[in-house]
């Protein structure tokens, strides 16, 4: 006999043990220690920044911009299985507490995130304006509520199929929460809150009475349960092997022009496949260009001298540890050992398009700090980040997949 509150129950035991063997390998690893040290720093600058700020500045905007991305993105975590589009679609009206419990774990989760960022927000907030800190709790329950709407909100849309839904309510509900968190950290009228509580309420309304005999779109939930466990396999992928990680690939034909340089002998055949892993699969080329923005960013907005070469090295190494599971990506390939190459060709090709990324994020991160006319400080990033690039493929890399 079919049970709902067992299947819940089995399905939130089992993902929260997969999250904590991962989460144990994750936090054991010492590229912890780089973030903390990243988190520190930032935290250091954002605190100077803030006593710069001026009584003009519109932190309400700011606020509303930022937490209206975080109130707009409300994904439910249903827990759902490929296998279930088939088992349990004819039972989907004896469902309704096993989502109604997922909505609600996912706003805990969310809602504690949200805290996170209210709390880093509310710093500047209180400096530009002359609340303080005192709304703080009022502020992150309203938001939770808002959160709750969200998530609802977000339900309802999965019973329709049609892409434009999707886009137009993302689209409307960023507005909404844009406006409705900007009117609440400007201490507007509580009539016009309530003249907004009333047009979210309304939406809701309108939504559901359309929805109401309409059947879930199982497929588009289960296809974005895997892509949210994707995410997160592929960060535990960087400390330890998983099994259920899957291969994506896209072909993105515009790159060609990169691996053309690389020629179709024997000895380059790896050199070959590694190019092609790093532009086409998975995320490898997104995480490179994240990491390599963000760095640049980072270089680009915080003057402190010789701590920019610092900053530098610490975007080099994440971006060299994270492209370590290129020297896996193809390992339970079998035709790769039918190649008549030998290993040596398959070590140093792997070394050698290591070392050629981070030599280019390392002359970004040079020009960066060029641009800023600190020519010394410019020069000194780009002699350590290739310095520590070699150090890195030919001591570190080298320990590290032998481990």
């Amino acid at each position: 006999m079919f049970d709902e509150k067992k299947l819940w129950k089995d399905r939130s035991i089992h993902r929260l043990k997969e999250f904590g063997t991962y989460l144990r390998y994750i936090l054991n690893g010492h590229l912890v220690v780089v973030l903390l040290f990243l988190i520190g720093t930032a935290a250091f600058y954002y605190q100077e920044w803030i006593s710069s700020l001026s009584q003009e500045f519109p932190v309400e905007i700011i606020i509303a911009l930022i937490l209206g991305m975080l109130l707009t993105h409300s994904p439910v975590y249903t827990f759902l299985l490929e296998a279930d589009q088939v088992f349990l679609i004819p039972l989907e009206t004896r469902l309704k507490r096993y989502f109604l419990q997922s909505g609600l774990i996912s706003l805990i989760f969310q809602g504690y995130i949200l805290l996170m960022v209210l709390a880093i927000l509310m710093p500047m907030y209180a400096h530009v304006s002359a609340n303080g800190f005192q709304s703080f709790f009022i502020f992150l329950l309203v938001l939770l509520i808002i959160k709750a709407w969200n998530l609802a909100l977000n339900w309802r849309i999965h019973y329709y199929v049609q892409p434009s839904v999707y886009i137009w309510d993302m689209f409307v509900r960023y507005f909404i929460n844009v406006i409705f968190t900007f009117l609440l950290f400007s201490n507007a009228n509580i009539l016009f809150l309530l003249i907004f509580a009333f047009i979210l309420a309304f939406y809701y309304q309108s939504f559901y009475v359309r929805t109401k005999k309409m059947g879930l779109k199982w497929d588009l939930l289960i296809t974005q349960e895997e892509k949210r466990m994707a995410s997160f396999y592929r960060l535990a992928n960087l400390f330890t092997d998983v099994p259920k990680l899957k291969d994506t690939v896209k072909r993105r034909k515009w790159l060609d022009i990169f691996i053309q340089s690389i020629s179709f002998s024997q000895n380059k055949t790896y050199h070959y496949l590694f190019a092609r892993t790093f532009l086409r699969a998975s995320d490898y080329l997104g995480l490179f260009i994240r990491l390599t923005v963000i760095g640049a960013l980072a270089l680009y907005f915080i003057s402190f001298g010789w701590g920019q070469i610092v900053l530098s090295l610490l975007f080099i190494y994440l971006t060299g540890f994270q492209l370590l599971p290129l020297w896996n990506h193809h390992q339970n390939k079998l035709w790769i050992d039918l190649y008549p190459v030998s290993q040596n060709h398959k070590t140093a090709a792997f070394y050698s398009i290591l070392r050629t990324i981070l030599y280019i994020q390392s002359t970004v991160f040079f020009m960066i700090v060029l641009i800023k006319g600190e020519w010394l400080f410019s020069l000194a990033v780009l002699l350590s980040g290739l310095l520590f690039s070699i150090l890195f493929v030919n001591v570190y890399s080298k320990k590290r997949l032998k481990a």
